[in-house]
């Protein structure tokens, strides 16, 4: 078997964990915390905020760091800041507290999120990164469908503390031997090429011209880059805002099972969402696909948003779903598209610290909202508009220069 579908399989773990316990956990850290020390959710919210903003920080040198130290030392150093973090919110009596172990769980979140996702699987492939970074970006969904339930399940057998414990054992026992065995820093290293291609190392096609492609000066200049950058940012400030409060929007209706039931199928429904999806879009125009898949979820926001039954919850975030994967790994095949292959890692890193530090406000936006409304009506309504804003902007491309 090529490396690069074992590179795919690691990956594929890194968002299994990296979002299991970085995003998808961060809804169930968020509703323990608040029912545990009776804080207000704008408080907690913020910690969420601040915690995602710092991850943006951390990634613009993300690229660098891959390239001074690998991708082996870089993820498991994320493996590790991940797991202290989260084992120290266990911890929290203070707010102090709670923002420190969310710092540190910000470390492991930078290390392991979309832009790692990207510098490690971009170098394997060529012409199936696509479908290789839509398998990759499956274990992120999968992350809401097994590492968040698991979560719940053992903080209801296991207590809080005992929980979250096992949970991080689990991610470590999993993903440190893969990490140690399988990363390597490209294709090179072991005397292949992208895609398991055998061609000579001086290859013509494969030549790229030294260039400032790469520089930020560069592509920070170009309607392109922010005709992503800007929609995405939007798109992914109302799903995260959303995702984060999924637990307690839900909870209060379906109970703490049927709430683990309805995260579940959003995430299974992201999973069927980005398979289908990476199906085509290697051949597609990927503007129209995402601006079709922030159209299907501003429908759905804006359901969610009229005092829903409990079937509509389920029914609603499911529909939400099948787009909460495609809004994570669409930026990186538009950019690979729009961009020259010398500029593609700065480009992605900084896509995604842009994208990040945006939709850190989220879950503080909407926690905001609730408190002052007393309900999440009016913070999905705002959600849905922001679904509805980034559908019109990432049809709206520069010219290439």
């Amino acid at each position: 078997m090529y490396h690069g579908w074992k590179i795919v399989i690691c990956a594929f773990c890194v968002a299994l964990f990296g979002w299991g316990l970085g995003f998808y956990g961060a809804a169930v850290l968020v509703a323990e915390l608040t029912e545990r020390l009776g804080w207000s959710t704008t408080l907690i919210s913020l910690a969420v905020t601040a915690y995602y903003v710092l991850g943006a920080v951390l990634i613009l040198p993300l690229a660098h760091a891959f390239e001074r130290y690998g991708p082996r030392a870089v993820v498991l150093a994320g493996m590790a800041a991940m797991a202290a973090g989260t084992i120290g919110v266990t911890y929290v009596d203070a707010p102090w507290q709670l923002y420190l172990a969310f710092a540190l769980r910000a470390v492991g979140w930078a290390c392991m999120s979309g832009a790692a996702l990207n510098l490690l699987v971009a170098p394997w492939f060529e012409r199936k990164r696509g479908m290789a970074l839509s398998q990759a970006f499956n274990g992120a969904s999968c992350g809401g469908v097994v590492i968040a339930p698991l979560l719940l399940f053992l903080i209801a057998t296991l207590g809080f503390r005992g929980g979250v414990l096992a949970t991080v054992l689990i991610m470590v026992a999993t993903l440190g031997p893969l990490a140690a065995a399988w990363l390597y820093r490209g294709p090179e290293a072991l005397g292949l090429r992208a895609d398991g291609d055998a061609r000579p190392a001086a290859a013509a096609s494969d030549a790229v011209p030294a260039s400032g492609a790469s520089s930020p000066r560069r592509f920070l200049a170009e309607w392109r880059f922010w005709s992503i950058s800007v929609p995405f940012a939007l798109a992914l400030a109302a799903q995260v805002g959303f995702l984060t409060h999924q637990v307690a929007l839900a909870k209060p209706i379906l109970g703490a099972a049927g709430t683990a039931w309805c995260v579940s199928l959003t995430a299974l429904a992201a999973v069927l969402g980005r398979s289908v999806t990476g199906l085509f879009v290697d051949k597609a125009d990927r503007r129209m696909v995402a601006a079709a898949n922030f159209l299907l979820q501003a429908a759905a926001l804006a359901l969610l948003a009229l005092t829903p039954t409990a079937v509509e919850i389920y029914v609603y975030s499911v529909v939400f779903g099948i787009g909460v994967g495609n809004v994570v790994s669409l930026p990186g095949l538009i950019a690979q598209t729009e961009f020259p292959k010398a500029a593609f890692t700065r480009v992605v890193s900084t896509l995604v610290a842009i994208n990040q530090f945006t939709f850190a406000f989220g879950p503080g936006v909407v926690g905001w909202l609730y408190d002052r409304q007393g309900s999440y009506g009016a913070a999905l309504a705002v959600c849905a508009a922001l679904m509805l804003a980034a559908s019109a902007g990432v049809l709206w491309r520069g010219a290439a220069r």
